[in-house]
């Protein structure tokens, strides 16, 4: 009677610590992120935790060693102190090279896309985009680098400025630091 006595309590143990398995299994699959978690059947999240934002003066220093300009001014509404850098916004302006074919004309395109893509992906650029109407100035892009010739020089390695239908023309430009479009 022992012996079975001590065999149910080992079963019974042994099947606690699978579900316990399991549920922290379920748990860190049905939580979006790892750092919900679900507390109980109420499925109640804990809050996501953020690092702690970097402080004004430690975003300056690190975007002046790095070489960008930086001023800050504390806004008179809301007491908060604005940190600005300068942006380099590149005007994709109508080539004089107009005279590809088609299909030559839609494999620009694409790679043209593919250079732009690259830039957001690698940091270099932070928004580009059309303009929606047919004038001269086809786009924009805003690159976001230390100097004027890195923005130029990435500006005139996207392929349809290298065939010309394109031109770039650059100007500094300032922006508010972590400010959205809404």
């Amino acid at each position: 009677m022992r012996t079975l006595l001590s065999i149910i309590i080992l079963i019974g143990l042994w099947s606690c610590k699978e579900e316990a398995k399991r549920t922290e299994s379920d748990l860190n699959t049905s939580a979006g992120t790892p750092t919900e978690t679900i507390l109980d059947s109420t499925k109640t999240e804990t809050p996501i935790l953020k690092a702690p934002a970097k402080s004004i003066s430690d975003l300056k220093k690190e975007l002046t060693k790095k070489g960008f300009q930086t001023f800050d001014y504390v806004d008179e509404k809301t007491k908060d102190t604005i940190l600005m850098q300068q942006y380099f916004i590149a005007f994709l302006k109508r080539g004089t090279v107009r005279n590809q074919n088609e299909e030559e004309a839609a494999r620009l395109q694409k790679e043209h896309l593919a250079h732009l893509g690259k830039m957001y992906e690698l940091g270099y650029a932070d928004i580009s985009g059309p303009f929606g109407d047919d004038g001269d100035i086809r786009g924009i892009t805003i690159y976001n680098v230390p100097t004027l010739e890195m923005a130029d020089s990435l500006a005139n390695a996207d392929p349809m400025v290298k065939a010309g239908r394109l031109n770039i023309e650059i100007h500094p430009w300032w922006a508010a630091k972590g400010f959205h479009l809404r």
